[in-house]
Parts: structure tokens; sequence; C-alpha cells
């Protein structure tokens, strides 16, 4: 008998038919929700590294595995560990990630840090294109790996076609996917391609690969183990096919939608989150659980509202934040050496608090990896330093988020399975169609469908809060609260909080008590926990920002707002030209994301007492706030 792939090394014959492919293979496999692809993928990687075969087998440095997001990557590395005889030094990255090491190597005085993730993914292509993968230090790759190719659009796409034409004549490829999951559509910035997204880049493989390319599936489910949880994954084929149905894709997505929406009706109803029942049930349910929503205006107030109720959780963040853990500031300003060994390090991270169940042998071989030193068994701390100032630390060692109970959007719940997912009560498509200009129907059903086909034992519905009066700010995105006055305008009452909001150019307080400051962080200060911006001064930092807040937790003071976010602030709050503005005395009710290792300048830290590597620890926050006025000034804003 065959038994599940996450409970041992056993492989079904279609996992084992991925797993003994040859290196030069040009694979395609598509691998539904559920049906153990990681676990496959892992073994392949094994299978390729540890060939017993010598001329079969590849160096762990030949083969380039790439994925979306830090989640995934954390969860094959962890498999790795597990299940993985011969591939632990196989890494695995971002996109990103890739991409920005690409660069370094190829154009090492180039300015990356300064570029954003897709400037850097364009910039990587080009690079590509130009020859660049001869100057990675470990040569071109031999067999690329690439999870979720139903994603791949935009910039990525391109960087991926690039990559692999450029290796067409000596290199092999695994590329999995589910195009039932595809739910990033919505990045796709050119029209062209959008009309035409429907398995773009599949369709780009099979023409490309035409006369070698091998194709093999994954169809059996290991994921869902109650009648429940496997409610949508018959539909999963024809979700599969939206792109070529013969009717067209918005006609079979309609009626997909349909079937889905009314399976998910016919589930139990959990309740609303006001109710005793259901805020006790998500307290008390032992096993990991999701409350999953269809955009970050359902989540933010899903979260605030669990919040009232006071049951803990933590507010998924965007797959592209990515907070440098805590502990790595306190690390570099404990030490005053130029390298560490792994029993130094252990030392250093035994007198930190650090978030539980932090494996220690995961972090000294992801640091060994990414910022070796010269001795042998040795971290370079100015190449660790590095890490943290240029976004490039590993995904894999990435701040976790550890809650039991997570509200996340479907999007960002990518990839990932729970014990019980809880789904908010879909709307139909009329009702989508009367709030949204454009409604994308092939994109809302595999939106559907990959939430449904998140859960390992429980799926649940619930009803959906009242999201009436958060309204979207188009010129800078944000959200707002909007709150109506019989001449029917609204006024700004509160606004929300992002990563980034919370300055990194000088540490906490100072130069009055920044060690003070950082002390306070890490004894006090929690995920979950209540702050506040509270105004500093009453005159604007500039013509178009606000006045300056200091962050505040129990009263002290832990941050400073920083100028990306005064600005929007202004943005949001400066409705017409000649509108005065009264700025809100505080922004209550905002929350504490995580504590985050940031960078600024080394004169910075050594004028603050913190050491001459300009890296401290700042807190990110999340939540949206609510504006408290001084009486008098309650004015009404369109």
């Amino acid at each position: 008998m065959t038994v599940c792939p996450e409970d041992g090394p056993v492989l079904t014959a279609e996992q084992q038919a991925v797993v003994d492919q040859p290196w030069d293979t040009r694979l395609l496999v598509t691998a539904g929700a559920g049906t153990g692809k990681t676990h496959t993928l892992v073994r392949r990687m094994d299978a390729l590294v540890g060939n017993l075969d010598p001329d079969e087998a590849l160096e762990a440095s030949e083969l380039l595995v790439l994925s979306f997001s830090r989640a995934a990557v954390r969860e094959l590395r962890d498999r790795i560990v597990r299940h993985g005889e011969h591939a632990r030094r196989v890494r695995v990255q971002t996109f990103d990630s890739w991409a920005y090491s690409l660069l370094l190597q190829a154009y090492p005085d180039g300015e990356w840090s300064a570029f954003s993730f897709d400037e850097r993914i364009r910039a990587a292509t080009r690079a590509i294109e130009k020859g660049a993968l001869e100057s990675l230090e470990s040569g071109p790759p031999t067999h690329v790996i690439v999870d979720e190719v139903q994603d791949l659009v935009g910039a990525r796409r391109e960087m991926v076609e690039s990559l692999l034409d450029r290796l067409q004549d000596s290199c092999g490829f695994t590329l999995v996917g589910d195009p039932a999951q595809a739910v990033y559509d919505f990045q796709i910035e050119d029209p062209e391609e959008y009309a035409d997204r429907a398995d773009l880049f599949l369709r780009w493989v099979r023409i490309s690969y035409a006369d070698d390319l091998v194709e093999l599936r994954l169809t059996r489910n290991f994921r869902a183990v109650t009648p429940e949880a496997r409610t949508a994954l018959p539909l999963g084929p024809a979700v599969q096919g939206i792109g070529s149905a013969p009717e067209g894709a918005d006609a079979a997505a309609g009626r997909l939608y349909g079937d889905l929406r009314e399976l998910l009706l016919d589930l139990p109803d959990l309740g609303s989150l006001t109710d005793a029942f259901t805020v006790d049930s998500l307290r008390s349910f032992p096993g990991t659980c999701a409350i999953l929503t269809r955009d970050n205006r359902q989540a933010l107030v899903v979260s605030e509202l669990l919040h009232t109720q006071g049951v803990p959780h933590a507010l998924r963040r965007s797959l592209r934040d990515r907070p440098v853990p805590y502990w790595v500031a306190e690390v570099l300003r404990r030490t005053r050496a130029a390298t560490l060994t792994e029993e130094r390090l252990r030392e250093l991270l035994a007198t930190i608090p650090l978030p539980p169940a932090t494996d220690l042998d995961r972090v000294w071989r992801s640091l060994r990896v990414a910022a070796r030193g010269t001795g042998r068994g040795t971290l370079d701390v100015a190449r660790l330093r590095r890490l943290v100032a240029e976004r490039r630390f590993p995904d894999e060692l990435a701040d976790p988020e550890p809650a039991r109970l997570v509200v996340s959007t479907v999007h960002r719940s990518k990839g990932l399975e729970f014990d019980r997912v809880i789904l908010l009560n879909p709307q139909s498509l009329a009702e989508l169609r009367r709030h949204t200009d454009h409604l994308d129907v092939p994109a809302e059903t595999r939106a559907l469908y990959v939430a449904m086909t998140r859960a390992r034992e429980d799926l649940y519905r619930i009803p959906g809060p009242d999201t009436v009066t958060v309204l979207r700010h188009k010129p800078t995105g944000r959200w707002y609260r909007g709150v109506p006055n019989p001449r029917h305008r609204w006024r700004r009452d509160g606004i929300e909080v992002r990563a980034g909001d919370v300055d990194t150019l000088e540490p906490a307080v100072a130069p009055v008590d920044a060690p003070g400051a950082q002390a306070y962080l890490l004894e006090r200060v929690r995920p979950g926990d209540t702050v506040t911006f509270r105004l500093r001064d009453s005159l604007p930092m500039g013509p178009e920002q606000s006045p300056r807040y200091a962050l505040l937790h129990e009263g002290r003071e832990i941050g400073d707002a920083s100028e990306a976010f005064r600005s929007q602030l202004h943005g949001v709050l400066k409705v017409g030209a000649t509108w005065e503005v009264h700025w809100p005395e505080e922004i209550a009710g905002l929350r504490i994301d995580c504590l985050e290792s940031v960078a600024g300048s080394p004169a910075a830290g050594a004028n603050a007492g913190l050491g001459d590597q300009g890296v401290w620890i700042a807190p990110r926050i999340s939540g949206i706030g609510r504006f408290r006025r001084a009486a008098g000034t309650e004015e009404e804003q369109e």
C-alpha cells in the first residue's frame, strides 16, 4: 500500500515517474492541489544529486531551484532536511532573491539595493540575455526547477523564459504547477498579455520544447482527509481547463464559480465573528487555522474584529515583505569580531530571547551559505551586515508568522495548507459586478477554488464583515476609514498602516536612550500588541507631508513615522487644494506585526551607542487605525 508522502519516503507511481526522469529531461508536471508536490520535488532533487551513476549525478550547486514565496522556500528547505539524503546543500531561492544575486555577481558595482523587486527582475532578464549566467560563482545551472509555474506572469515570466532560452542546449528542467491555482493574473500590466493570459507560460513551454517535452501529472490528493475538505476537488480538472473551454473562458468560469459557491454555501456556517461560540471555537482550536478573505480590505476588518474579541492571530503579510529577524541586529551589536564560528554564534543567540522553535541548526546552515567567511567554518560579519542592508537575508530565515490562527487573503495563502479553513460567504458574480468595473471571472473562480482546497480537515464559512466604510484612496493605494454624514460626504477617520511606515533611518529615541529603547523592544514588545501614532508637532515637515508622529507602546516611545507614511497621510487627508487639514492627535488601534533588523548608517548607530555596524531593531506595524482628534476639529471631508 502506498502511504501519504508526508508520512514517509514512499512515493506513488505518479510521483516516482517524476523523480526518476534523467537530469537532462525537459519535464512539465501538472500537480493538483494537495498531491504531494513539495515532497515529490524534494525527492526529485535528491535523485538528481545522489544518482548512483556518477556520470548522471549532479553537484548541488548545479541545481537552480526557484519558488515564489519565502513560505514555500522555507517549506522546501524543511522537507529537504527531513527527507533529503543527498540534497541538503541545494539552495532554494525566491525569484527576487536569485535575480538580485545574479545582478550582484554580474555587475557588482551596480546600486541594485535601490531598485524595486520588478526593476531587479527586468534587469536580471537583460543580464541573462547578455550572458550573465557565465559570471555565476558556480557557473550556469545544469538543471532548473521552478515551482508554481501557473503564476509566472509579467516580468517573472520573461525572466524564466530568457533563462531557459539561454540554457536550451545544455540544461534540463522540472517545471511544476497547476492552472487551477493561477491567482496572480492581476499582476500583469501589459493589456495585450492580460487579454492572452490563459496558460501563457505553459503554452510557451509546449511550443518551445515541442520535440522533447515530457508531461506528467500528479492527481492523488493527500491533503484533504475529510469529505468537507474534499468539497471542491472534483471540480479541479474543470478549473484547470478554463482557458481552453469550448464555450469560452468567461462562460466556463462563470458556471464553475456558481458551482463552487453553491458547494461552499452548503457547508456548515460557523457563525459571526461577534458570536461567543465562534470566538471560543477560534480560541480553543488546537490545530492551525486560517480565515481567508477575497481582498486586503476584508482581511484588515476581520483582523480588527478578532483583536476586539481578544483572539490571538497573525495578519499575513504580503509575499514581498521580507523582514529580517530581530535577533540578527543583536548578534551584530554584541560581537566585536570580524568573523563568527558556529560555537560563538550559538553563544550569542543563547543571550537573546528568540522566537519559539527557532532551529539553530538551520540558522547556521543558511548563514554559512549566505555569509561564508574566509576561514574554515566561519561567518563573515561584514557580509552578514550587507545581507541586512541589501535586503538579501536568506528567505528560509525570514521572520516567521507562527500564530496558530492566521487571517490572510487567498493570494497570500498561496502554497499553504491548514487543519481548518474558514471562508467568508462569497458574493455572487452579479453582486461582485456591482462593485467592480472590470470583473475577471476566471481569476475569481480560481481564487475561490484555491481557498476551498487549503484545508486538511475542516472547511467552514462565516458571514463577511461590513466593509462599506473602508475605502481605497486611489492615488496612494491605502485603505482608509470613511464616516458618512447627512450631506453624503465622507470624513476621513482612519488609515491603513503597512511595512515601511516606521522610520528606520535612525534608531528609536536616538540620541536620548537608543540602547534603552532596544532593550525595551526585546523585552516588552510582542506581535499583536496595540500601538499608537501620536502627533509630535503642529507644523508639517514639508509642503506635501504631515507633521511628525511618534509611535507609542504602552506610553513608551518606540519609533517615529517614516517620511513615506507622512507623505501618504497628507495625500489621504488633503482632499482639495484649498482644504485645511486638521491633523489627528492620534492614530490608534494599530498593531505590532513583528520586530525586524534594519540597517542605517554606521555613524547613526555609533552615535546612538549601538555599535559600529549600523544595524538595529525596529518595530513593524499593521492594521487600520482610527483617528482621534482634538475637540472642535471634526471637519467634514469628501
